[in-house]
């Protein structure tokens, strides 16, 4: 009886050990170690002793006033390089590294390498961290509420690379309505029902005439490139006074924008920071503690499944594309009503197909794709900030670092991303 009922614990703990490949551990281990070696190499190495550096933890414009961060340069980046080779070690060393801790660790020996950087870059200097976070929250918000829209459309089974240009004319008709209406609300809302415009042409074409939804996609990126440069330079290059909407101003929320750094970045924004905030929680909730998410992520994964229990897929995904466009068109507004405050041509830059890269970062997440965002977002902010510092690296480099990043999870290094098992494959209703 003592032999039976011991053997399925030691069952249950072995399966709990080799929870973590040795491949993904070591990988891990050695990526940790590498990157504290850099730190050592790069930084602390050269880094002269007696040097101090100055954090500013105050965003631009703030009145809440947060003492700045001084210390030894050289001191704090021995001790992250030490850190760093430490944690990684113990991922190597220990059975099963840090298992299932193992990215949230990799997490924060990234985050020690990025400080290193920075304490490095600001040595004998001050870099302003706060206004780099709340410069990185705003870059990040296109990105999230793109790829937000991504996760609507792919949850259901439905491919959106349309995303860049349902955002492209979305900025536009933000842009033009508003100004024409001399009403930022009803600007947004033309910037939505763009966006909802443009994916009725998606879902004609990728779900009703199954046409290749990466082709249809492209044809509305090609469309939306093509009407927005042609009624720019027609139109809003000879009637400026119909490309001047203005922006939506900060909203300051009493008492919590007191709150020390965390309070100005976050609670004096401006509506669509709030509504980034609001659509994550939103759609966190509803994909996956609803029967409308349930059904939702059922015709993605399995549409016949789903389709043999009552969900009329067809009308779902033709509902996750609408709601994915209205997202994208809102996204694209934000150029112009959030942040610009006028139409340029090709102002988004290519950040839909980024917002694309973020959902693929964040697997699919709502909250993966803001970390994503907000990655990609820092990385965007900080090539200014380099050049304001006087550190001769190129920004291209910068700004490629995310992708590389992305590809790499893409590959499986840091995490598996896992797409929904029918998404891009049209569905045809049996017996119709």
């Amino acid at each position: 009886m003592a032999t039976a009922t011991a053997q399925p614990s030691t069952t249950v703990l072995h399966k709990h050990i080799d929870y973590v490949s040795p491949v993904r551990q070591y990988t891990m281990g050695a990526v940790m170690v590498a990157l504290g070696l850099l730190t050592w190499w790069l930084f602390a190495r050269t880094a002269e002793p007696g040097i101090l550096t100055k954090f500013g933890l105050t965003p631009g414009g703030s009145t809440v006033k947060v003492p700045d961060l001084i210390f030894p340069t050289q001191t704090v980046l021995y001790v992250l390089a030490g850190l760093q080779v430490l944690l990684g070690s113990i991922q190597l060393i220990r059975r099963g590294g840090f298992r299932d801790r193992t990215n949230l660790v990799l997490f924060l020996v990234a985050t020690m390498f990025v400080v290193a950087f920075l304490a490095w870059g600001a040595a004998g200097k001050s870099l302003n961290v706060g206004g780099l976070l709340k410069t990185t929250l705003t870059a990040s918000v296109p990105l999230t509420l793109g790829a937000l829209s991504g996760i609507l459309c792919e949850r259901a089974g439905v491919i959106n690379i349309a995303i860049e240009g349902m955002m492209l004319a979305g900025a536009f008709s933000g842009a033009f309505i508003g100004s024409l209406s001399g009403n930022l609300w009803i600007g947004m809302a033309a910037g939505v029902a763009t966006g909802v415009l443009m994916g009725v042409i998606h879902a004609f074409l990728s779900i009703k005439y199954k046409t290749n939804q990466i082709i249809s996609g492209t044809v509305i990126n090609i469309l939306a490139t093509g009407l927005t440069s042609y009624f720019a330079a027609k139109f809003l290059q000879t009637h400026r006074e119909w490309n001047d909407p203005g922006v939506f101003q900060p909203i300051h929320i009493p008492f919590l924008t007191k709150i020390p750094l965390i309070g100005p970045i976050i609670f004096d924004s401006n509506i669509y920071i709030y509504a980034m905030f609001a659509f994550l929680f939103l759609l966190q909730f509803a994909l996956f503690y609803t029967r409308w998410g349930l059904r939702h992520r059922s015709v993605g994964e399995h549409p016949r499944a789903a389709d043999t229990l009552g969900i009329n897929v067809i009308r779902t995904r033709w509902i996750a594309v609408l709601l994915g466009s209205a997202m994208a068109g809102f996204a694209g507004s934000y150029f112009t009503l959030g942040s610009v405050g006028s139409f340029n041509e090709m102002m988004t830059a290519g950040r839909g197909f980024i917002a694309l890269a973020a959902m693929l970062f964040g697997n699919y997440m709502p909250f993966g794709a803001f970390g994503a965002g907000l990655l990609f977002g820092f990385f965007d902010s900080l090539a200014s900030k380099l050049a304001i510092l006087g550190i001769q690296i190129p920004s291209q480099f910068l700004l490629m670092l995310p992708y590389v990043i992305t590809i790499i999870v893409i590959a499986g290094v840091v995490g598996r991303t896992t797409p929904p098992a029918a998404v891009g494959v049209p569905y045809e209703k049996e017996g119709g």
